[in-house]
């Protein structure tokens, strides 16, 4: 561009400035360099100020930017600043210039776009040679040479000697700025599937970076510009794209989720409906046949509690976990999918394909690299103010159950590893599915016993479901019925393009209609997503008396000084969030008597399934807390202290078949007994000395 120009466009960005930034200005360079060291600037001020210069800042963001910095340095200050290595960050770019991954083709080469998606990866903070000082080894002229995003770039000769070099770098005259590699992830709305995903790289320099964490959703604006594939020649005209980042911001939770007037206006009268939550709960998989209580609990959890943060920096999480155990074939699987397609965020894997880093997070090698460690999400992290769905939860390994447990009970992930320290954010809903050991489900066993699950995850959970496939004629006849109403209306849709003027016979749309959600999803998932940014329900008087009533009623069955624990208080919190839930789903701002007589309902129900103890009939909070109830421990005491008696009168410990006759000291059976001894082995807590004759450790 001619001098001149060059000259009126900075004195423009000069005017500019003296309109709109001259306080910002003062305040950076009070700032300057140590706190701050770039300008921000409003796109929608640019274009207010001068149509032109906006349009050109975004169609040649690299040279509009350089005259935008230049008369940021030439700027007159009151203090005797020198603003000689200042950035300007423009930021607020129009909706039109908001880009899907997608749709990124070779024209919006070297524009301004924008972007919005979740950190998938961040690499370590690294070195970069911004512009290089070259020193001549014939004649020790200096020339500075702007170096590339990628490789080095040299002189062409020297300007003192005009010869081609040798040449050496100086570092201590070269510019030499921090930088960051990063991977954006774009997600469709509900889409969940790893499969359906676009992902870019960014290149974050100077004061932008560490500004981004893996897990976190943000919008960045930035020049897209391309990079070669390979070095070698055949590949050469082949090239991919990263952006790289002028400024970021914070985004909503769901930035590809489109909200209008007209969305609320349906929301709001929908929220007025009576049977809004039956609605709800009906629209979730309506071609499963039942479940009536675990769609309310997986509506509810689409919703969410409302997440507290308390004075003292602690957090009480909203978030709430479901876990469905059962039988092949009852549908579980369905259920998670068709969450994970309403939920406005979600993420799916399947626990038996799955690692610890695959569900939480990783510090991986990056190929290529001289300082490789990049620290990469996992799904719990990736679901962050979404839903993370995890398919056959029994197949995953002990250490990620581990992992799993703390983001789950403290909605964050503190990572230390390769040198990498860092805290994640994981405040995502947990949705799991689980089968039975032994292939079926027995009510007769305590869930701890059935599942290859750990005790401390398990408990974490706020319901458990459990789904058996018992015969049953009525139920298996209106079963078969619904599945071959699906069907039909399958085989009919299929048919529709057949059909004369397109009009769907009666028969037809009965069959239609019988598998039809009563709310539409993508209706249902704006729905949820705006319930949760702005619905914060609050406890009401009658809500809280009909929760601390069920709760110290359940307690009270404890009281006996030989009888189990019923319920923890862990069970009262999650009360808690599901009565807000249930609020929410009303878009009420307060939790009614009826949310929290609807949830005790649900909890009731689970914890006859689940939180009781076969052998004495009663609610026991250990069954789900630990793995065993209290009559179980009791029996264990009972055996060892047998065995522990028995073996003091033995040399060789207690005779296997003296502990068998003396069962009856004890009130159990030969076949329980034989049962804690083969436990207490595997546990390491008896052990044979010799053939047939027991110790305890």
């Amino acid at each position: 561009m001619p001098p001149k120009e060059t000259q009126e466009l900075t004195e423009r960005f000069t005017q500019f400035y003296q309109h709109f930034y001259e306080d910002e200005i003062e305040e950076l360079a009070d700032a300057y360099p140590n706190d701050r060291r770039s300008l921000y600037i409003s796109y929608t001020d640019l274009f207010t100020f001068d149509r032109d210069l906006a349009e050109d800042y975004q169609a040649k963001p690299a040279r509009m930017r350089e005259y935008a910095e230049e008369a940021l340095r030439q700027y007159t200050l009151s203090a005797d600043v020198s603003l000689h290595d200042v950035h300007v960050r423009l930021h607020s770019l129009p909706t039109e210039h908001e880009r899907r991954l997608t749709d990124i083709r070779s024209d919006d080469l070297n524009d301004l776009i924008r972007i919005s998606g979740t950190v998938e990866s961040t690499s370590r903070i690294k070195s970069r040679v911004v512009e290089a000082a070259f020193e001549c080894q014939r004649c020790g002229t200096m020339t500075y040479i702007p170096q590339p995003a990628f490789g080095e770039k040299e002189p062409h000769e020297c300007q003192g000697c005009e010869r081609q070099g040798p040449f050496e770098i100086h570092d201590d005259q070269s510019e030499i700025k921090d930088f960051q590699r990063a991977r954006i992830l774009e997600r469709t709305p509900g889409d969940g599937d790893e499969l359906n995903r676009e992902s870019i790289v960014i290149h974050l320099a100077d004061d932008l970076v560490d500004e981004l964490t893996p897990g976190e959703t943000a919008s960045i604006t930035g020049i897209l510009t391309r990079i070669s594939d390979s070095n070698n020649y055949y590949d050469a005209t082949i090239h991919d794209k990263f952006i790289d980042v002028v400024s970021t911001a914070d985004a909503a939770e769901y930035p590809h989720l489109t909200i209008t007037d007209e969305d609320i206006a349906a929301i709001v009268e929908l929220s007025n409906d009576p049977d809004v939550i039956e609605k709800i709960s009906q629209s979730i998989a309506p071609t499963v046949y039942g479940y009536d209580q675990g769609k309310q609990a997986l509506a509810m959890q689409l919703f969410g509690g409302v997440t507290k943060r308390l004075p003292d920096d602690s957090l009480i999480r909203g978030d709430i976990h479901l876990l469905f155990i059962g039988d092949p074939a009852t549908a579980k699987t369905t259920l998670l999918k068709a969450a994970s397609n309403l939920a406005p965020r979600s993420v799916n894997v399947n626990g038996a394909q799955s690692t610890k880093v695959g569900i939480t997070a990783a510090a991986t090698p990056s190929s290529g690299e001289s300082d490789p460690w990049e620290l990469q999400a996992g799904a719990i992290v990736l679901a962050d103010h979404g839903l993370a769905c995890i398919d056959h939860l029994d197949g995953l390994p002990e250490d990620a159950q581990i992992a799993l447990e703390g983001p789950m009970a403290q909605q964050v992930l503190n990572m230390s590893k390769a040198s990498v320290t860092e805290t994640l954010p994981a405040e995502a809903s947990v949705l799991a599915t689980a089968n039975p050991k032994y292939g079926r489900f027995d009510q007769y066993e305590p869930i701890g016993k059935q599942i290859d699950l750990m005790p401390g995850l398990i408990s974490r959970f706020d319901l458990i479901f459990t789904f058996t496939d018992q015969p049953d004629p009525e139920h298996d006849s209106e079963l078969a019925e619904h599945v071959l109403t699906t069907n039909q209306a399958g085989e009919i849709t299929a048919q529709q393009e057949n059909w004369q003027n397109g009009e769907v016979p009666d028969s037809a749309a009965e069959s239609i209609e019988a598998v039809t959600p009563a709310i539409d999803a993508e209706l249902l998932r704006k729905y949820i997503a705006y319930a949760k940014r702005n619905v914060y329900p609050t406890m009401s008087e009658a809500a809280k008396e009909a929760i601390e009533e069920f709760y110290v009623d359940m307690r009270a069955k404890g009281a006996d000084e030989d009888a189990p624990v019923p319920v923890s208080a862990r069970k009262l919190e999650g009360l808690v969030r599901l009565a807000e839930a249930s609020a929410r789903m009303r878009l009420s701002d307060t939790v009614e008597e009826r949310d929290a007589e609807r949830v005790i309902e649900i909890v009731r129900s689970t914890l006859e399934d689940i939180g009781v103890d076969p052998d004495a009939g009663e609610f026991d909070a250990e069954v789900v807390e630990t793995g065993a109830s209290k009559s179980q421990r009791d029996r264990i005491k009972s055996v060892k202290a047998l065995i522990g008696d028995i073996e003091e009168e033995y040399d060789a410990g207690a005779p296997i078949e003296e502990v068998f006759d003396r069962a009856g000291e004890v009130g159990m059976s030969v076949d329980k007994v034989q049962r804690e001894i083969e436990s207490l082995r595997n546990k390491g807590e008896l052990y044979e000395p010799v053939e047939d004759h027991l110790r305890t450790t």
